[in-house]
């Protein structure tokens, strides 16, 4: 029985400003290097394209305009995952999963399975399913992002930022608070992400490129962040 991993892939790697299919083909090289001995689920973020349309809805007068944003996020998330099994081909499930059990049902055929965020629920991201996932798959939790790895503030706007190597759950969940929290947040987990690994102890991994997933899989050092 192969080890299943849960990776969410964040949109911004996915479509930062237009697709990135460089970086999408390294992903893909690594994720079929290593399908021998893992099945993989990956939960795609909504990116830029979520974020596009949530603000579009920012300054208007509507009524239900954060549940509405939220929608728009999920429908991104999963215009998202059908692209990548449309971009990994025969090696990917060809539905798109609707709940945890279609999850489970696709593991069973495929080596690769996309998902974007399974449901609406209030506060969370496709975070968020990655981490309800991780616990239903009893999995490891790898989370893809744009930085490489945790970090005490944003790298990308402050210097002074301090990288964060290992980090207790309590500890993350604490940082993970201090952020309010709205659709399309870029945070490299939601505060729920940030609970449900908590509560179950999951084992999670922040990483920042496709070389430190490989050795990450590989069992071999790598640049990233632990929590747990």
């Amino acid at each position: 029985m192969k080890k299943v991993i849960v990776v969410s892939l964040g949109g911004s790697l996915i479509i930062p400003d237009k697709i990135d299919v460089e970086f999408l083909e390294s992903f893909k090289k690594v994720i079929l290097k290593n399908v021998g001995k893992y099945k993989f689920v990956i939960v795609c973020g909504g990116g830029k394209t979520a974020r596009n349309y949530i603000n579009g809805l920012e300054n208007q007068k509507i009524s239900r305009k954060r549940y509405l944003q939220s929608f728009l996020g999920i429908s991104a998330t999963k215009l998202n995952a059908r692209f990548m099994t449309y971009f990994f081909g025969k090696n990917s499930n060809k539905k798109i999963p609707k709940d945890m059990k279609g999850v489970k049902e696709s593991l069973e055929k495929n080596n690769v399975v996309f998902c974007g965020a399974l449901r609406y629920a209030g506060d969370q991201t496709s975070d968020s399913t990655s981490a309800k996932l991780a616990r239903f798959l009893h999995s490891d939790f790898i989370n893809m992002t744009n930085v490489d790895g945790l970090y005490d503030k944003n790298p990308r706007k402050f210097r002074s930022a301090k990288f964060i190597a290992e980090i207790n759950h309590k500890d993350f969940l604490k940082m993970a608070r201090k952020i309010e929290f709205h659709p399309g947040q870029h945070f490299v987990l939601d505060q729920t992400a940030a609970k449900i690994i908590k509560k179950y102890k999951i084992r999670t991994f922040i990483l920042g490129s496709v070389k430190e997933l490989n050795n990450l899989l590989n069992e071999g050092h790598f640049v990233g962040s632990i929590i747990g």
